[in-house]
């Protein structure tokens, strides 16, 4: 469903090797733009480093330039991507070194082989260069008839020069980075997917097809079982649809594992609102409401890829929410998976609904931790943004994961969760209202999923709520390594929590 190119390494003095393009790096200095060690000869670094003001090249992140190729170099175009001001004096980061690959290799589509030589030392750098270029080197084009001109293949092989080519670790590091790209390209295509090829019972046998030959059991219950189970929650919101839901469950459990981790994602394939319907430019981007699912599921498989000493559980939460005869209706009363009953204020707010069965069916194994992730409210964009992801719940989760989105590179917020706007969710009829409080409703709707977060030994289970709203889908143009539609967004976050979550159990 979803390719990386192929990444390799090359000696940075080696600039020899055949390529279509040749990217180097140029910095954003306090004096003007400055080039960055690269392997063309000292006279010709000197001309082009006096020229780049005259060419209009600043350094600044996401700037991409093409020039002729120079015959020393034996590649057909010589690229320059700006890696920011922090380069300017030697300390260029992770993130400007992932951001510059990837803003390059997504420009180059339609060159098979490019090279990258950017300050690229040691091992840490050389992965942020090789997960910037997965990330990269991403195209959507399946359901076209014929490509259009504008629509260029991804770069296929990507060579890597550093001076670290002869470190034993660099093989795990390419590994892995091969593998975050994947995941996210995956998590990207199942995104981009139109509602009419992706629906729960295509959801859940794109899970099949992507699990392979990974040591992962996948469970799917049908809508009968659903029914048969009490998942209130799932078929209330699938009652609308022809096309009835499903609930995918994923485990990935090594011997001796360090930890236990749940994973719960929200998989709405696609939202019109219900009987609250949406106005019509309201449903245009609501393909993305599985976004959460889909992210839950390239996790759990990227850790079982690597191979992660930890037993890693994911719930895919799939429903269509339609209306129709059959739908339900807004003051219906719905018993949710464990015995909660809800009373449904507004059939628009259906994700906290599915939601609440796998948060409910995760708590029943008692996890060590409990994190979900979901598109799960407008009013996150509204605090947030569309480029920035809202963390909430136990203050150690919470913590952990936005530490973790910091190393991985994605931007999260840590937000807080009011008390006083729970009783806002109090119904006169059933345990709890799917509506509360209007303003702050981001949060209005993490304390109603706090609602199904079970025990274990006597406490709630540690959990964080992921409130991805904005950063799934990018309905701009890209940036960094953000393409255009689906984003992947969170995949990179989880799982280095999960790596994070090893180290600290060592």
């Amino acid at each position: 469903m979803a390719t990386t190119p192929e990444l390799k390494i090359s000696a940075a003095k080696d600039g020899k090797a055949r390529a279509d393009a040749l990217v180097v790096g140029v910095a954003e200095g306090p004096d003007g733009p400055v080039l960055l060690k690269t392997p063309l000869a000292a006279a010709s670094a000197k001309a082009l480093n006096d020229s780049l003001g005259a060419l209009g090249i600043t350094g600044a992140r996401d700037e991409v330039h093409r020039l002729p190729g120079l015959p020393e170099l034996n590649a057909d175009v010589l690229v320059l991507t700006g890696l920011g001001k922090a380069a300017a004096n030697g300390s260029a980061g992770t993130e400007d070194l992932r951001r510059a690959a990837e803003s390059a290799v997504r420009q180059l589509a339609g060159l098979p082989r490019v090279t990258l030589a950017l300050p690229a030392a040691s091992v840490e750098a050389v992965a942020a260069v090789a997960e910037g270029a997965a990330l990269g080197a991403y195209a959507f084009n399946e359901h076209r008839s014929r490509t259009a001109a504008k629509d260029r293949p991804a770069v296929r092989e990507v060579t890597i020069l550093t001076p670290a080519a002869a470190e034993k670790s660099l093989a795990a590091a390419l590994e892995r980075a091969r593998i975050v790209g994947r995941a996210v390209n995956a998590t990207r295509t199942l995104v981009n997917q139109p509602p009419s090829h992706l629906y729960p019972e295509t959801f859940a046998a794109a899970a099949r097809e992507l699990a392979g030959n990974l040591q992962v059991k996948i469970t799917v219950l049908d809508e009968k079982r659903l029914e048969k189970d009490g998942y209130g929650g799932l078929t209330g919101v699938g009652k609308g649809s022809t096309r009835p839901p499903r609930l995918v469950k994923l485990e990935y459990a090594p011997a001796r594992p360090k930890a236990r981790l749940a994973f719960v994602g929200k998989g709405i394939t696609f939202d019109s609102g219900g009987l609250s319907l949406k106005p019509a430019t309201g449903m245009v981007t609501m393909k993305c409401d599985m976004a959460g699912a889909a992210v839950v599921l390239n996790t759990i498989l990227a850790i079982a890829e690597l191979g992660l000493p930890v037993k890693a559980t994911g719930w895919l939460c799939l429903a269509e929410n339609m209306p129709s005869g059959t739908a339900q209706r807004p003051s219906d009363v719905l018993t949710v998976y464990g015995g909660k009953t809800v009373e449904v204020l507004n059939t628009d707010a259906e994700g906290r609904l599915v939601m609440a069965d796998g948060l409910a069916a995760a708590s029943e194994e008692e996890p060590d931790v409990l994190i979900d992730v979901a598109t799960l409210t407008g009013a996150q964009m509204v605090a947030l943004g569309s480029r920035v992801g809202a963390v909430m719940g136990d203050d150690g989760v919470r913590d952990a994961v936005k530490a973790a989105a910091d190393r991985a590179g994605e931007l999260f917020w840590p937000m807080p969760l009011p008390e006083e706007l729970r009783p806002s969710l109090d119904s006169l009829v059933a345990d709890l209202a799917n509506m509360g409080e209007k303003f702050g409703g981001m949060m209005t709707a993490a304390l109603f999923l706090r609602e199904f977060v079970g025990e274990a030994h006597g406490e709630r289970i540690p959990w964080a709520h992921l409130d991805i709203a904005g950063p799934a889908f990018n309905e701009g143009a890209a940036y960094g390594y953000t393409p255009k539609e689906g984003t992947g967004m969170a995949v990179r976050t989880l799982l280095a929590y999960a790596e994070d979550v090893v180290a600290r159990a060592r």
